[in-house]
C-alpha cells in the first residue's frame, strides 16, 4: 500500500494514512490491527492497532511512536509515497456497541490510538453507547488526539475524555487531574457495572496494570474486561 501521508501527532509519534489499492474493498471492524512490514525487510513484521475506524474507507490509518526497530524506522524515516506490505486487519478488542452498554477504556502513551476510532464510529453512527476513555501521559505535551478528542466530546454527548499526568512540575499550570490511574478514579466512572466493559491497550506493564486494577481491586468479571497488549 501506498503511503498517502504522514502527520507528525507528537515529536516522536506520527499518523500513517495508507492507501488502498484499486479494487480493494476489506470487510473489518473498528479495533482490529494490521500487520505492516518494509518491502526490503519483509522477514520482519510489526502488527499497528487501527486509529481509523471502519467507516473510514479507501485507507487505513495507524499511529506510531518512535520504539523499537520498526517504530523507530518509520518516525524516522518514513515519507509521503514510500509503500509498506500490509497483512490485512484481524483481531479481537472490538467495541461492544449497545444502547446500554458504557466502555471504560484504559489507555497510556500512543495506547490511546483504537479509542479513537472507537469514538469516531460510535459518534458519526450517533450511538447511545457511552463511552469513557482514562487517558495516562505524563506531560500535556504527550496528549495524543488532544483536539479530536476534545471535539468528539463536544459533539458526542455519550463521550467523556478524562486526562491524567504522571510527571508534570508542581508549578505546571494544567488544572486537569494528577498522578496514576488509581481504582477510586476508575470507581468514579462506573454507574451501571454489570453493563460497563472494560478495555485496556498499550505496553504489557500498563495493560496488566489495568487488568490487576479491575478485576482484583474492583472485583469485576474477567467477561468484562478486554485488553490488547503491545509486545
Amino acid at each position: 500500500m501506498l503511503i498517502e501521508a504522514v502527520t507528525p501527532e507528537l515529536p516522536d509519534t506520527k499518523t500513517l494514512r495508507l492507501q488502498w489499492p484499486a479494487g480493494y474493498d476489506p470487510d473489518f471492524k473498528t479495533g482490529q490491527f494490521i500487520t505492516l512490514y518494509w518491502l526490503d525487510a519483509p522477514g520482519y513484521k510489526r502488527a499497528y492497532s487501527l486509529s481509523s475506524c471502519a467507516l473510514d474507507r479507501g485507507f487505513y490509518e495507524v499511529t506510531i511512536k518512535r520504539e523499537g526497530k520498526m517504530g523507530t524506522r518509520i518516525v524516522d524515516w518514513v515519507k509521503a509515497g514510500d509503500k509498506f506490505g500490509v497483512l490485512p486487519p484481524a483481531g479481537k478488542f472490538l467495541p461492544v456497541y449497545e444502547p446500554a452498554k458504557h466502555l471504560i477504556c484504559i489507555a497510556g502513551g500512543s495506547g490511546v490510538t483504537p479509542f479513537r476510532a472507537f469514538v469516531r464510529e460510535a459518534t458519526r453512527r450517533e450511538l447511545q453507547t457511552k463511552i469513557t476513555v482514562l487517558y495516562s501521559v505524563r506531560t500535556t505535551n504527550d496528549i495524543l488526539f488532544e483536539r479530536e478528542f476534545r471535539e468528539l466530546a463536544q459533539e458526542n454527548t455519550n463521550f467523556n475524555f478524562y486526562v491524567t499526568c504522571t510527571r508534570l512540575h508542581p508549578e505546571d499550570k494544567w488544572t486537569g487531574r494528577r498522578g496514576r490511574i488509581d481504582a477510586a478514579w476508575v470507581r468514579e466512572q462506573i454507574h451501571d457495572a454489570t453493563n460497563t466493559i472494560f478495555y485496556a491497550c498499550g505496553p504489557n506493564p500498563l495493560v496488566e496494570f489495568a487488568e490487576d486494577l479491575v478485576l482484583r481491586e474492583l472485583a469485576m468479571p474477567k467477561a468484562q474486561m478486554k485488553t490488547e497488549k503491545w509486545g
